[in-house]
């Protein structure tokens, strides 16, 4: 059995930690709550000792998108990205229902639901390391003060060319990247007239989501509970940044209002991207296409209500 495997300790540490999610998740299906939340907490802890993750790390990260992007950055390079209207960025938290947002969209005629792209995660790791010239090497976001109209156009239109590939010929599409919530000052400065839905959910569910969750890579900060809870404030302090600095840029769902009013938060989405109803936005479940995120089941099924408390039998 899988619990005598972890008891003879005969699998490697990758092996236990998979074993101890999949026990998690067997005893939270028997309502063995206290058996559940302990195999939850081992495969974490093992989890989180292969990291280098550190919440001191990520905030200082986050802190600095506040310091250094501000009206005075917008204002000094409005207008000089790429014009391409096309992409509209799902950010947030994973777990937050952004894959139920995408699904929704992605239903529509006119746009195309992809993948989470990691284009922008990587024009800011090469902007960390831009140098303008040899002996003045300055650090994004710093030096996104510096950059030219022709190269803020150059990687709006960059990243228009480069995620082509996964477009099937809509004129609009989805990149469902979480973390880009980082970068949402370069996503503007790059691409001003591309729309950004932030996902949202109630935060002890979409928390203990994202804990429960053994992701297939990335998302570092879901294997402990302290920084899931740090992380969590961080991000929702930044999205209160880029509300301020970039009024009425950005459109907050919030994943209870999704599913306690499916059809008017379709229409409000819709209103939001400039682009008529459509009946297959509701019917959104019925739409075939690869879905490649640990919500690809839910989202095969009409609304319900399943995960919304989900976290109350572990309250202890």
């Amino acid at each position: 059995t899988m619990q005598g495997l972890l008891d003879e300790n005969r699998c490697t540490i990758n092996d236990r930690i998979h074993l101890h999610f999949a026990l998690a998740s067997g005893h939270e299906a028997a309502q063995d709550y206290d058996a559940a939340f302990a195999h939850y907490k081992a495969g974490n802890d093992a989890k989180r000792a292969q990291s280098r993750y550190t919440s001191d790390t990520m905030h200082a990260e986050l802190q600095r998108q506040q310091t250094i992007c501000t009206h005075t950055l917008f204002e000094a390079q409005a207008g000089k990205g790429h014009k391409a209207p096309d992409p509209i960025f799902i950010v947030g938290l994973p777990r937050a229902g952004s894959t139920l947002i995408e699904q929704i969209l992605a239903s529509h005629s006119q746009i195309d639901g992809t993948l989470e792209l990691p284009n922008i995660l990587s024009l800011a790791h090469r902007l960390r390391g831009k140098k303008r010239s040899d002996s003045d090497a300055v650090a994004y976001p710093q030096n996104l003060h510096a950059l030219s109209g022709e190269e803020l156009q150059k990687m709006g239109r960059d990243f228009i060319e480069e995620t082509q590939l996964h477009r099937q010929g809509a004129a609009f599409f989805t990149d469902k990247m979480p973390n880009n919530f980082r970068h949402i000052g370069l996503i503007h400065l790059i691409l001003p007239n591309a729309k950004i839905i932030d996902a949202r959910r109630d935060p002890m569910d979409c928390c203990f989501s994202g804990f429960k969750q053994l992701f297939a890579q990335g998302q570092e900060f879901t294997y402990g509970l302290e920084e899931i809870g740090r992380y969590y404030t961080d991000y929702v302090a930044l999205m209160a940044h880029w509300h301020a600095v970039l009024p009425g840029k950005i459109l907050h769902v919030q994943h209870e209002d999704v599913l306690d009013d499916l059809e008017g938060q379709v229409t409000r989405m819709l209103d939001y991207l400039g682009l008529p109803f459509e009946q297959a936005c509701l019917d959104f479940h019925e739409t075939e296409r690869a879905v490649r995120t640990a919500s690809s089941a839910q989202v095969r099924q009409p609304l319900n209500r399943k995960g919304v408390g989900a976290w109350r039998p572990f309250e202890p």
